[in-house]
């Protein structure tokens, strides 16, 4: 097994149990480290021998009650994670816990710089997860149609598939597991979703008869000047091995010791439906609370997720937020699937704030659009400042 800082810490448990079961009568006191063993008189500066007794008495005194908690948890996750994870196909009820990726995660970040690939090893496999024997939570449906604008009683209504992006909620832990598998070439801390592309093949209904499966895959690494993307493609397929939805996220990790000199021309060339488009263009102005950050369906996202920090909205919200309110002004026949949805990710959102959202259907004379296509844009409300660009196609 390859030398890591995950294993490093197993190491420093082993070590710590191993001062913390040591005997007063059996073996300290025999090598002369026993409780009455004298330490010198009042005043003397201790030595390296006292020092190192009073480290282990304090280690057996204080640490063996934590150590129990300790070596409970590193056995259970050991034992259901671990495992598990070397067959690259698990089943849902036994995917690894948040607490043995968080640790993972950390453990990477601290020991991988971000921005720069790893070395591929000879014989490298393909860096691919798939879930088997899925479910469909309604509780968590409920909380994500109320956090992206669709309402909490949107999953009740008639004649309403379930939203397009709430499939990448699902795939949450999977992508996490992705990121921190030890074949994956980049620091997991950093990560930006900068572009998404999203398809549905089948109603995402089809999701909600029976039990269905998750994939998750890395497709490939570009290098850029100081910066490294990759494409994660996420997948879902129904019961009957019917492919139904698809999405490719495009994550960059950038190098911290380069600072990235952009152009102020850059943001100003985004396309704005004032200019682009005469009367066709709707608009409709958003209040975002902090909160929105927050929200328990995107609690893996804004902390660790992509890099996003807790002042800003994760892109998985941003782009829910322009389908829900796309669908309730253009209907639903506009996203019902077969769908692409294509995203792109600009400046952050801080949050709070205010935006204003923007759709409308392309003429062929702007220049950032295909003709004919359902365009979107959120920006800062009152500014040129562009969050997120895209448009549906069919």
């Amino acid at each position: 097994m390859a030398f890591t800082l995950y294993s490093l810490i197993q190491a420093v448990i082993l070590c710590v149990n191993a001062v913390a079961v040591l005997h007063e009568e059996r073996f300290l006191s025999k090598i002369g480290w026993g409780v009455d063993t004298s330490v010198g008189g009042f005043g003397d500066e201790p030595g390296v021998k006292v020092q190192l007794m009073t480290l282990v008495r304090s280690v057996r005194t204080v640490m063996r009650v934590p150590l129990i908690a300790v070596n409970a948890v590193c056995i259970v996750l050991l034992l259901l994670s671990y495992k598990s994870l070397k067959n690259h196909v698990l089943y849902e009820e036994r995917l690894p816990s948040f607490l043995f990726l968080d640790i993972k995660y950390l453990t990477k970040t601290v020991a991988q710089r971000t921005g720069f690939l790893s070395k591929e090893t000879t014989n490298q496999p393909d860096v691919v997860y798939t879930v088997l024997n899925c479910r469909l939570h309604t509780p968590l449906l409920r909380s994500f149609c109320g956090a992206a604008g669709y309402g909490w009683d949107y999953p009740d209504s008639d004649y309403r598939d379930v939203p397009l992006c709430f499939p990448e909620v699902l795939c949450r832990r999977l992508l996490l597991t992705l990121i921190t598998d030890q074949h994956f070439r980049l620091s997991p801390a950093g990560l930006v979703c900068v572009r998404q592309s999203l398809k549905t093949l089948q109603p995402v209904d089809e999701l909600k008869k029976g039990p269905f499966s998750l994939q998750a895959r890395v497709l490939q690494y570009r290098s850029l000047d100081v910066e490294v993307e990759v494409d994660v493609c996420l997948s879902a397929t129904s019961r009957t091995g019917t492919p139904v939805w698809e999405s490719i996220l495009t994550l960059l990790s950038g190098n911290k010791t380069h600072k990235t000199c952009r152009n102020p021309s850059e943001r100003e060339d985004t396309c704005q439906p004032d200019e682009c488009v005469a009367e066709n263009v709707k608009q409709v102005d958003l209040k975002v609370s902090w909160m929105s950050g927050l929200q328990s369906v995107w609690f893996f996202s804004p902390l660790r997720l992509f890099g996003c920090r807790s002042i800003t909205a994760p892109s998985l919200w941003m782009l829910s937020v322009c389908m829900a309110e796309i669908e309730k002004h253009k209907g639903v026949g506009v996203i019902t699937a077969p769908v692409k949805v294509s995203a792109q990710f600009k400046e952050p959102l801080l949050l709070p704030g205010r935006v204003t959202i923007s759709f409308w259907e392309t003429t062929g004379n702007e220049g950032e659009f295909p003709p004919n296509v359902l365009a979107f844009n959120m920006q800062r409300h009152g500014g040129n400042t562009s969050h997120v660009t895209g448009f549906i196609t069919r």
